[in-house]
């Protein structure tokens, strides 16, 4: 389970938006539909997800049902703010969705889409992990109007899965690769490095299986220790050694090299595309400061510079919308400074980079000293004013951020 929730206001029991907040009908919506269940917990996983001895009362057979009582209370806040926006992405994450019946997200969907909408030619994405994708899976997805499936590989050497808690083989990431491209869905694969004990020599064995699959799209994540995980513990005790940040530095070095070999461009700083066109939309709306609905227990929404959050568990969620109320826990509104730091965070990590006359004035003199200091591409700034990130300046992406905010 992750950590505490954010200090934030009240929300309020009936989830209305405050009445002086304006939603500007041109700006993009999104929803995102958590799904909190795993069969094991990974040791490194923070995400606010549940295994069956952690539910308390909570019911998995009943969660389509809680869930779509929550989208059915946004359209009717939503509806109180003026037309209602199609959707143009939708994203379902975990946990593992797909622990659920595959028939089961398909009506979570098609409740978001009765009530909303959905643009033609939305990306609609469903994360699963290797074990649970089948051809039935795959086709029921489909049918239901999913279109991408994200794949969670993080390697292909076992003791690096073991050493991650990865459950599945190595074997089953090529099966549901091939399922789905059968099925006729795009396809990403997720990668984390610089597990314990993950050699260089085991990156590029990962880097290499994952280009065979073909996919459309891979991410790759470095291995970040987060607080209260199994992982942190073990790097407590010494019993397994602290993520190596040199060894981490050429683990991304290398999947940039070889991923730009086979084809794929990096758009944001952790993902790469094989065309334009086959990157993340969903993800991007949250790097573009779009508006998106976080359905579930402890996700996250935006809308017109308004933040909130759920409440983490499964059951207090589903007690909440039984009773007619909002499951939201908190909520803020940020003030200028909290607005700018989070705009350079997310507009760096871009490819196509930030607008320099975003940056406050008294800041974009910085932007010489970080061309100099090879971390921001000179030729972006000078012919399209905008701030765009070198090889070196992704890999020291935060004091990029720090140069432009402190």
């Amino acid at each position: 389970m992750a950590g505490a929730l954010p200090l934030g206001d009240p929300a309020p029991a009936d989830g209305r938006l405050p009445s002086e907040l304006g939603v500007d009908p041109a700006v993009p919506f999104s929803a995102y539909l958590h799904v909190p269940f795993c069969r094991v917990r990974c040791g490194y996983c923070d995400f606010n997800t549940y295994t069956a001895t952690e539910l308390h009362g909570a019911r998995q057979d009943q969660y389509a049902d809680t869930l779509i009582r929550e989208i059915e209370l946004a359209r009717e806040v939503l509806a109180a703010k003026g037309p209602l926006r199609p959707l143009d992405t939708v994203f379902f994450g975990g946990g593992t969705p797909t622990l659920l019946p595959a028939g089961e997200l398909g009506r979570m969907l098609h409740a978001a889409v009765a009530a909303f909408g959905i643009r033609d030619g939305a990306e609609v994405t469903v994360e699963a992990n290797p074990d649970t994708v089948t051809d039935e899976v795959v086709r029921t997805l489909v049918d239901a109007g999913v279109n991408r499936l994200s794949i969670g590989m993080q390697s292909a050497v076992p003791h690096v899965l073991a050493a991650l808690d990865r459950t599945h083989r190595p074997e089953n990431v090529r099966t549901a690769v091939h399922a789905a491209r059968d099925a006729g869905l795009d396809v990403s694969v997720d990668l984390i490095y610089g597990a314990p004990g993950e050699s260089l020599a085991d990156w590029a064995q990962s880097l290499d299986a994952a280009l065979e699959l073909e996919p459309d799209h891979i991410s790759a994540y470095a291995l970040i220790i987060e607080d209260g995980t199994k992982l942190a513990r073990q790097i407590r005790r010494g019993e397994v050694p602290a993520p190596d940040d040199d060894l981490q530095a050429e683990m991304y070095e290398l999947a940039d090299e070889r991923l730009a070999a086979a084809g794929f461009d990096w758009y944001e700083v952790s993902n790469w595309a094989s065309s334009p066109e086959q990157a993340s939309r969903h993800n991007l709306a949250y790097w573009r400061g779009s508006d998106w609905w976080g359905f579930g227990p402890g996700a996250h929404s935006h809308v017109a510079g308004l933040r909130w959050w759920n409440v983490k568990h499964p059951a207090a969620y589903a007690q909440r919308l039984s009773t007619g109320d909002s499951p939201a826990a908190g909520r803020e509104q940020p003030d200028e400074e909290a607005r700018t730091l989070e705009r350079v965070l997310l507009q760096t990590r871009v490819a196509e980079g930030m607008p320099i006359a975003d940056i406050a004035e008294s800041h974009r003199p910085r932007v010489a000293e970080l061309i100099s200091d090879g971390l921001v591409d000179p030729a972006s700034a000078l012919r399209d004013k905008r701030v765009r990130l070198t090889l070196r300046g992704r890999l020291l992406a935060d004091a990029v951020v720090r140069a432009l905010t402190d």
